[in-house]
């Protein structure tokens, strides 16, 4: 008598995992975490892959899951990159969630969570050269000014002047030209001493911080003549924590959402304006994983949770 062997259950079904990256990074920026992060995973019985977004050779419907990590090169892409998220998202599951990452991808987020009372360097948004000029003139004399896009990474065409520099709004001009809209705001001291700090949340609990140094050289360069970080573990105060908490709290008012997977609050303690968000990374950021190891589990925890809930339904 023949016996049919019953299929394996989904609940018994190793999830797939897509690590999202793309293929090449410049030296002073390299990807430090898909590679313990895929480890990580795989010791934890996942089946997990590098997935390059702009690859089409891959077909994004083998994954159960796919978390973005690094795909730095979307500036230069965006509509490439926009219309790949839509497609994967029609197709499977994507973290953080596409809704949150097309909320994060404009810098204009930052308006709307000072409307919800979180602190934010101050800022002006400007689609029109006129428009920047002055803001340049009004600076009040020997101050220095940052300009930049309001969709960047890694520092793109961001730049440290004094106001009467002409290359702030040579700067300016060659961010309108391409279509984007200029962020002005006044240098924060503390930021160029290399006082930021990132505080990084993974599920909503804070995992570790890191400071990675000055980066921005008066005249619109950069600290050493190229973009690099120089990330370190750093302490945290109660403040600060409760800061990082409070913004991320105001994310999820703003859009809806659930907690990120992942998120990374860069803040710095300013003696003019008190503890103020630099930017809410919820999209790509580095975590680091090269100078902090143990949060590689952390992650891979956390991803494991979502992608083993996601193959027992």
């Amino acid at each position: 008598m023949l016996v049919s062997t019953p299929a394996p259950s989904s609940a018994s079904r190793v999830p797939r995992v897509g690590v999202v990256v793309t293929d090449s990074y410049p030296l002073e920026d390299l990807d430090h975490d898909t590679a313990p992060l895929v480890a990580a995973l795989r010791a934890r019985g996942l089946d997990a892959v590098p997935v390059v977004w702009h690859d089409p050779s891959v077909d994004v419907a083998d994954f159960d899951l796919l978390v973005l990590r690094s795909p730095w090169d979307y500036p230069e892409r965006l509509a490439e990159f926009t219309a790949w998220l839509a497609h994967a998202e029609a197709t499977t599951h994507v973290l953080n969630e596409p809704a949150l990452v097309r909320w994060n991808l404009d810098k204009h987020y930052l308006a709307q969570l000072a409307s919800l009372g979180v602190a934010i360097v101050p800022t002006t948004y400007r689609s029109r050269l006129d428009d920047v000029a002055r803001d340049l003139a009004a600076a009040p004399a020997g101050t220095r000014v940052v300009l930049k896009p309001t969709v960047s990474a890694g520092a793109r065409d961001t730049g440290l002047f004094d106001a009467d520099d002409p290359a702030a709004l040579a700067l300016a001009e060659r961010v309108l030209r391409a279509g984007g809209v200029v962020m002005v705001q006044p240098e924060v001291p503390e930021l160029s001493r290399g006082a930021e700090k990132a505080l990084y949340l993974v599920d909503g609990e804070l995992t570790h911080a890191i400071g990675k140094g000055a980066l921005l050289a008066p005249g619109g360069g950069f600290v050493g003549g190229v973009y690099q970080e120089h990330p370190e573990p750093v302490p945290t105060t109660a403040d600060e924590e409760s800061f990082a908490r409070r913004a991320l709290a105001a994310v999820g008012a703003a859009t809806d959402l659930e907690v990120p997977l992942y998120a990374r609050v860069d803040l710095v303690d300013s003696a003019e304006h008190g503890i103020v968000l630099i930017e809410a990374e919820l999209f790509e950021p580095a975590l680091n994983l090269h100078v902090a190891p143990h949060v590689a589990d952390v992650v891979a925890a956390a991803v494991e949770r979502r992608a083993r809930a996601l193959t027992a339904r």
